[in-house]
């Protein structure tokens, strides 16, 4: 869909889902991986009347035809972010096999681990932090270091709140390594650093979701018709 705001539709259902209950996390900022050091150096798309509407919080803005410079999508380049990728999971014997996934329809189950990484990405400490997210490329570098943008990902939207006991972070980037791939590389960090993992389809999103604690971490990953991949990950809690 044209101008899809991203970030917007990837936190309405979690909001709906975060209706009841409530999951702790704490900790704010974060180490500042490579790889989320290069999507700041990509290209920032918003939607322009969101910004407009608040130039003090807005993002970045760049072009909106959701695509990726022809010089980042030759399969050099494909190939060079998976090697980036594999170096972030010890190798390519480091990322872990997907499982088979949990097809789902809303409304998701209570006891989906997605449902309780939902409530955890969008609450802390009983606030929602969804209604305190501004937007501003800075918020991609400020990702925990254990889920950054996908090597040499192009970042399309940003944002984020460290209000209260907040450390929300929601990020929509795009790349041309395929879904599955980037899915992997995802699962494969989150299991190495303790998190439950869950793989799921649900509507026209796969997802890999998990909890740690008080922090949470959602994928959604999509194929777009261009043959692109594009992701919203959203992280609350370090």
């Amino acid at each position: 869909m044209p101008n899809r705001f991203l970030l917007t539709t990837a936190l309405v259902p979690l909001l709906a889902l975060s209706a009841c209950g409530d999951s702790p996390a704490d900790s704010e900022g974060g180490e500042v991986d490579p790889a989320t050091e290069q999507a700041l150096n990509e290209q920032i798309m918003v939607d322009p009347d969101l910004a407009n509407q608040n130039e003090a919080n807005a993002a970045l803005t760049g072009g909106t035809d959701q695509s990726i410079p022809p010089e980042n999508m030759t399969p050099e380049a494909i190939q060079a972010a998976r090697d980036a990728a594999y170096a972030l999971v010890g190798g390519s014997d480091g990322l872990k096999e997907l499982p088979q996934p949990t097809n789902y329809a809303y409304p998701i189950p209570e006891t989906a681990t997605l449902t309780a990484a939902s409530k955890a990405s969008i609450t802390a400490d009983g606030t929602n932090c969804a209604e305190n997210a501004q937007y501003s490329a800075t918020w991609a570098a400020k990702l925990p270091a254990i889920f950054p943008v996908y090597p040499r990902g192009t970042t399309k939207e940003a944002a984020g709140t460290d209000a209260g006991d907040c450390a929300l972070r929601a990020i929509t980037f795009l790349t041309p390594v395929p879904m599955e791939e980037v899915l992997t590389f995802y699962y494969s960090r989150a299991e190495t650093a303790g998190y439950t993992t869950e793989y799921a389809v649900a509507d026209q999103d796969t997802i890999v979701s998990g909890v740690k604690g008080g922090a949470s971490y959602i994928v959604y990953a999509r194929r777009l018709s261009s043959g692109l991949t594009e992701v919203d990950l959203i992280t609350n809690g370090l």
